[in-house]
């Protein structure tokens, strides 16, 4: 009784009857893993997009980062944000 049916019994495939279940199963762990890593490139990529999100400080922020500093008078500091308005 020799088959495929006989794989447990002395079966005669040997290492080369391993080969396609390795392919398939180092295909859909490929497949799973690329999901993976595309849909966290989506989530980054909207959580940067999306507004509210920016972490560049506005003209007002800087405004009063100087004037927090000593960079501006007061005049100065009122002057330019109503410029900046």
């Amino acid at each position: 009784m020799h088959g495929w049916y006989t794989f447990g019994q002395g079966s005669s495939m040997g290492i080369l009857g391993w080969i396609g279940p390795l392919a398939m199963i180092a295909f859909w762990g490929i497949v799973i893993v690329g999901a993976i890593v595309l849909i966290r490139y989506l989530l980054v990529k909207t959580r940067e997009s999306s507004p509210g999100a920016s972490s560049r400080p506005d003209a007002i922020d800087i405004l009063k980062e100087r004037y927090a500093r000593g960079e501006l008078t007061r005049e100065e500091f009122e002057a330019k944000k109503l410029d900046i308005q």
